[in-house]
């Protein structure tokens, strides 16, 4: 019987042990997302811009 609750326990050990694992990774890889996201926004906020500067059917001055 006290072999079995040792070995319960290791067990149990060894799942918070990865446990903590998995979520160390999904908070670093939530991270990675915040910045992909914060970079699209920017580039989405300068092709905007860029589109507004320009418009795309303007004739051309010598027409």
């Amino acid at each position: 019987m006290e072999e079995r609750l040792i070995d319960l326990e290791i067990r149990i050990t060894r799942q918070e042990d990865m446990i903590d694992e998995l979520n160390k990774t999904v908070y670093q890889q939530q991270l990675k997302i915040d910045g992909f996201e914060a970079v699209l926004k920017e580039m989405a906020r300068r092709i905007i811009e860029l589109e507004s500067d320009k418009p795309l059917n303007e004739r051309p001055p010598h027409y």
